[in-house]
């Protein structure tokens, strides 16, 4: 039976996460800085979309395409502007003479993929084969890696089965206050932090991750032995009102998070350890 010729597909998305692992059931692709692309081919015409559905206009790209040798094709991909001109780094195939192969698994897909002779402009997305791939990442200054299961298929929404590891980076903050733990969750729920500015103690934000039960429940008692009845904090925006305690500023933590906001605040904050070796007092924001 042949099937219709999509005019539209919803692109696959892939969902942040602060987790770091490996595994045979994922593979590992470089995170593109670019602008998402699909790229519709029927028979002579072809056409390219972003992710919202809005047209895309590279002759270089839609001309590659054009000369493959097919009837007709669906690429996933993302477009970089370089040194070297515009470059399609295709991901995923959806479609391709008239088989819709996006009920296939990941990896038959990326088979099929690889039958396809690729020119430049149009590049194949090559898979990580480093032991810690998102390390290679930030190293050689990638926005991130993607996970794929191997086994997923291509579903038309943000899905768990792809995975986005973004760079982090790295801050030591000082331990202002705390919160009190919800659900079936003990110790705290999350640590308040913030950075010194002169005198003052500046508000950073909250990192509630990164933890296991032991940890939860040994700073909890750390901080119980420090609690004071004000916020430490001098210069603060957005704390908590309820379910709140406040700590003297003594206790250093090293916290990986992807960014600072237009706020002044955390984006993503992750607890890496607690940091014996550094003086409260000489806790300051870092900057590039």
């Amino acid at each position: 039976m042949t099937m219709s010729f999509p005019e539209w597909v919803e692109p696959m998305a892939a969902t942040l996460t602060q987790e770091r692992f490996t595994g045979p059931e994922w593979i590992f692709e470089r995170k593109f800085d670019g602008i998402r692309l699909l790229a519709f081919r029927q028979g002579a015409d072809v056409r390219l979309f972003s992710r919202n559905r809005l047209p895309q206009n590279h002759p270089a790209i839609a001309e590659a395409i054009a000369n493959l040798p097919l009837r007709d094709v669906i690429l996933d991909g993302e477009v970089t502007w370089g040194k070297a001109g515009v470059v399609y780094h295709v991901f995923d195939l959806l479609w391709v003479d008239g088989r819709d192969v996006m009920l296939l698994p990941l990896d038959e897909r990326r088979a099929l993929l690889d039958t396809l002779a690729l020119r430049s402009p149009l590049q194949r997305v090559a898979l990580l084969t480093d032991p810690k791939p998102w390390e290679r990442a930030c190293r050689e200054g990638w926005e991130g890696v993607i996970a794929k299961r191997r086994d997923s298929l291509y579903e038309h929404r943000r899905s768990p089965h792809w995975v986005k590891m973004k760079c982090e980076a790295s801050q030591e903050l000082v331990i202002g206050g705390f919160t009190d733990p919800q659900g079936g969750r003990v110790g705290l729920g999350a640590l308040l932090l913030g950075y010194f500015e002169n005198e003052d103690l500046v508000f950073a934000g909250k990192v509630g991750t990164g933890f296991d039960t032991k940890l939860l429940v040994e700073l909890r008692s750390r901080l119980d032995a420090l609690e004071i009845p004000k916020t430490p904090f001098t210069k603060a925006v957005g704390l908590p009102r309820i379910r709140a305690h406040w700590v003297r500023p003594e206790v250093v933590v090293q916290v990986a998070f992807i960014e600072w906001t237009v706020h002044g605040k955390l984006r993503h904050a992750r607890f890496l350890n607690v940091r014996a070796d550094k003086s409260a007092q000489e806790v300051v924001r870092e900057t590039p």
